[in-house]
């Protein structure tokens, strides 16, 4: 399809104000529309007020308004069969099918796949709820440290890294008994601590074919020196220095490749947007997670790194032509400071709290924020736990993260929290199996 298109984002967090920035560049497209948005992408297109996960609505909007494309930012649309939904109804959407994103939605299918094909990733038990007594004893019998996993969707929070027996009887607590993170703790993974510098990689798809993005890190833990609580991310940049070619061409041959080809092998087709998420041990990369979507903050880092027009991109993978879609990439280095509520990744956080200095923020050279967690009232103010995304280009770390942070000190609101070392792991090399 060709000429003036109008294309639909769903979600409202950072990601998807990302998104609509960059769509909003392409010469073809006609309007854009946001459901339900935020006062970022209302300045730049159409909030609609939709909620991600009402898809029947969103169908009915989309066929009323003759949407030519729909972008699926949030996991939670995509588990509850969106796409499936949408491509019944004869609309083009961007996304993997509900079959698919049980990568993502399942961590059990996720590894239990991982464990078929042979996919380096951290030895693992799957434990149902009724077999919460018998994951209690068997912590008694692992070293530590341990991960403890909600197996479902749970926001990027559902993580626990256990460093004693106590830690982990807690984690279980709040995931089985507590239910802490709801139905995602319908499954509980435990499985051994991968030490080591984590990457995520980001792979535009068309069931076919797979382009990868820059290689990019995420910073999970809420506090300096990855200390703290699991948050879905305080911060991101890159490309990745030290990840080098041979570490990248070998990430996507035995992490990569083999999940999309078992996925093809299953008779589940990806289209789509397929993340994982890695960890580069001594003993080479491991697989931690698979995810069915852009991250974020990682998609705030992609835009600004990315040259094409996105609107091209999401329609070749839409349209299975990928390999004939040239992707260019910006030279230089982007990052993404997460400006958050004091209280994330609970929920205790004080909100509708004023915030000021965005526009001032943004007069800095290559500086854009991106809003996640705001409202406007009778002014901006704070609506989540994760408020606001300060992203940066400049031709060389250090200048990103200078420009980044001279806008983090620039905006004011009341409990405002951010971590100070994003990239402080960048120039050191971990060992790297390349071979």
């Amino acid at each position: 399809m060709r000429g003036d298109i109008d294309v639909l984002i769903i979600g409202s967090g950072g990601r998807e104000h990302a998104l609509a920035w960059k769509l909003a560049q392409s010469p073809r497209l006609k309007t854009l529309y946001c459901t339900p948005g935020n006062p970022g992408t209302a300045a730049i297109g159409k909030n609609v007020p939709i909620a991600a996960t009402d898809v029947k609505s969103l169908v009915q909007f989309a066929k009323e308004h003759r949407i030519d494309l729909t972008v699926v930012g949030p996991d939670d649309p995509l588990a509850l069969g969106i796409v499936n939904q949408f491509q019944k109804h004869g609309l083009r959407i961007f996304g993997p099918r509900q079959e698919a994103v049980r990568i993502e939605s399942s961590k059990a299918f996720a590894k239990t796949l991982m464990q078929r094909v042979g996919i380096p990733t951290a030895p693992f038990t799957i434990y149902r709820p009724h077999q919460y007594i018998f994951a209690l004893r068997s912590l008694k019998e692992r070293e530590f440290p341990l991960m403890i996993k909600a197996g479902g969707l749970a926001l990027g929070k559902g993580a626990y890294p256990c460093f004693t027996l106590q830690e982990a009887k807690d984690a279980l607590r709040d995931i089985v008994v507590e239910r802490v993170h709801k139905d995602a703790g319908e499954e509980v993974i435990i499985e051994e601590y991968l030490e080591g510098q984590e990457l995520s990689f980001h792979a535009f798809c068309d069931n076919t074919n797979a382009i990868l993005a820059p290689v990019m890190q995420d910073h999970k833990y809420l506090f300096d020196g990855d200390r703290g609580l699991m948050t879905g991310g305080m911060g991101a940049f890159g490309p990745v220095p030290w990840a080098n070619d041979p570490l990248i061409i070998l990430i996507r041959n035995t992490i990569i490749v083999p999940a999309l080809n078992e996925l093809q092998r299953q008779k589940i087709p990806f289209t789509g947007c397929f993340y994982p998420g890695i960890v580069v041990t001594s003993d080479g990369p491991m697989a931690l997670e698979y995810n069915a979507r852009f991250g974020d903050p990682e998609a705030q880092v992609l835009v600004r790194l990315l040259n094409s027009d996105l609107l091209e991109i999401l329609e070749a993978c839409v349209e299975n032509r990928l390999a004939k879609c040239l992707i260019e990439w910006r030279d230089g280095f982007a990052v993404c400071i997460v400006l958050a509520s004091a209280g994330y990744p609970g929920n205790d956080y004080r909100k509708f709290v004023p915030i000021e200095g965005v526009a001032e923020a943004e007069k800095l050279a290559d500086v854009i924020v991106f809003h996640a967690g705001t409202v406007y009232t009778d002014r901006l103010r704070t609506s989540g736990g994760r408020v606001l995304g300060i992203t940066a280009w400049a031709p060389t770390l250090s200048q990103a993260l200078e420009r980044a942070y001279k806008a983090a000190e620039i905006i004011r609101f009341a409990g405002k929290y951010y971590r100070t070392d994003i990239g402080a792991k960048a120039f050191v090399m971990p060992p790297l199996v390349t071979q």
